[in-house]
């Protein structure tokens, strides 16, 4: 049910809330219904300048960057307690700032929570390594240490579950963090400071301000008192983070586009990849980095296969995303809006054949696109080498598996690629030469909390989620003792004068 008023946010600096400097605010409508759902405080410069020194306070004289692993673990253990208990909350925030369907919306909770009992897993499990074969005279230790103070910016399309790809793991290695969500999906992130309070989590150890990438985004990636940025989002956005925190040389940890192929085979289960190839273009409405957005279909059974993905995405339900049996919602923005339609047109003007949907859908007061398939798609078209964001999938053909994988490659891309077939030999040989961070053999857009994830080439920077994610977070550190009585340099060298 959309609410009588809209939800009321402040900005979360130093474990309270508070108002902006300038005591601005801004507002978000459901992309959906197009009413207010949302009222935000409106975070400039200055705001993160004084949420930064909160966090820098936070792990420079604080008690969290000290705190042992098992009682950092029993604060992320009782997080993920309080995010299920605001399950349903949670969820109706997501469904009305972002558009998707509220059955997703709440599976995201779920994933988010699992995603915090795990970084919690991993609190007592940082560790460096000794050295005792360096002489008898010399022992070596390399320690683990939290990188300081870490930025996150982070997107509109999964936004309790993205921060919480980065935030928790963050937090497992004692570091203090300033999040900036989208300022078209704020809602949940800034519950989330709350929530981390009533968990036990010291104050000013996260921080959160909502605003818009320029100036709040951008001063935060520049910031010269920040260790560490962590940003999900488009790559020529990362781009400029990089750019940015060159500023104090900060490390850059990027999970950003990708133009994801699903390679069909003839021998495969075709039914099975069918039906994840149409869950690949309608999940999220196609808003999704990971997003199967490329079909390439063994030439034998294009037309077969096409057909029967036509017949199946006509019968997923498009509409109104707080209605429980709609699978595909609404679209996130007027701008993303337009962009796909632009895309959509594109394809047709370069010769693509479109084979359904293509045209917007006169919903509610919102903005919704049919699911739309194109088939006989070149490699070269825009539609296939550029990230459209959208439910919009193009299916091109191949013959062997050497055109297959050289199809695949052939983006600045290397999110994740998945593999049909029933052949072993196919499928490994194909997924050791695919160069993308996630392989699929046999299934599509699956995601485990102990399975790290990020991209080849322009997909990104690092791996978040898994083991290695909490030493994303952290620096080494080399510690050498010298052990028994010390000789001078000056010594040693004259010993054998005469």
């Amino acid at each position: 049910m959309i609410p009588k008023t809209p939800f009321q946010y402040q900005l979360w600096i130093d474990g309270n809330e508070v108002p902006s400097v300038s005591g601005k605010k801004f507002e978000r409508k459901s992309p959906a219904h197009g009413t207010v759902v949302g009222e935000y405080a409106l975070a400039d410069g200055a705001d993160v300048d004084v949420a930064v020194r909160a966090a820098r306070e936070a792990f420079d004289k604080g008690a969290w960057p000290h705190t042992s692993g098992a009682e950092r673990m029993k604060v992320l253990l009782k997080a993920r307690d309080f995010i299920l208990q605001q399950k349903e909350q949670l969820a109706l925030i997501e469904t009305l700032e972002s558009g998707k369907p509220i059955s997703q919306a709440r599976d995201e909770v779920d994933w988010t929570a699992d995603l915090w009992q795990y970084a919690a897993s991993l609190c007592r499990n940082i560790h460096g390594d000794t050295y005792n074969t360096l002489g008898d005279s010399m022992f070596g230790l390399v320690v683990r240490e939290p990188i300081g103070v870490v930025g996150m910016v982070t997107p509109w399309n999964f936004p309790l579950l993205i921060v919480s790809q980065k935030l928790p793991f963050a937090l497992a290695a004692g570091c203090t963090c300033v999040v900036k969500p989208s300022e078209l999906t704020s809602g949940t992130t800034l519950r989330l400071g709350k929530i981390l309070a009533d968990a036990g989590l010291p104050d000013g150890a996260v921080n959160i301000v909502s605003g818009f990438g320029n100036p709040a985004g951008a001063r935060l990636s520049s910031h010269p008192e920040v260790d560490m940025m962590s940003f999900t989002g488009s790559t020529n956005v990362g781009k400029g983070v990089i750019s940015a925190a060159r500023e104090n040389v900060k490390k850059v940890e990027l999970e950003l586009g990708g133009k994801n192929p699903q390679i069909i085979f003839a021998d495969a289960d075709l039914p099975a990849a069918a039906d994840a190839a149409v869950f690949g273009i309608c999940f999220n409405q196609g808003e999704c980095c990971n997003s199967g957005s490329r079909l390439i279909v063994q030439r034998p059974v294009v037309e077969e296969f096409v057909n029967k993905l036509i017949d199946l995405v006509r019968q997923v339900p498009v509409g109104d995303p707080l209605d429980e049996k709609n699978k595909i919602g609404a679209i996130a923005s007027e701008a993303q809006y337009a962009k796909i339609l632009g895309h959509i047109e594109e394809g047709q003007k370069a010769g693509a054949r479109l084979r359904l949907g293509g045209k917007s859908l006169p919903i509610l007061s919102g903005q919704f696109i049919e699911p739309t398939i194109f088939d006989s798609v070149s490699a070269d078209m825009a539609i296939a080498r550029q990230e459209i964001f959208g439910p919009v999938l193009s299916v091109l053909a191949f013959d062997t598996a050497e055109e297959a994988i050289e199809i695949a490659n052939d983006t600045d891309y290397g999110l994740s690629a998945s593999i049909w077939t029933r052949d072993f030999d196919t499928a490994l040989l194909t997924s050791r030469r695919i160069r993308a961070g996630t392989i699929w053999v046999n299934t599509f857009l699956e995601g485990y909390p102990e399975l790290p994830f990020g991209g080849f080439k322009e997909s990104g920077l690092g791996r978040e989620v898994g083991r290695f994610a909490i030493e994303e977070f952290t620096e080494l550190k080399t510690i050498q003792f010298h052990l028994g009585k010390k000789t001078s340099w000056w010594a040693r060298a004259h010993e054998n004068l005469p």
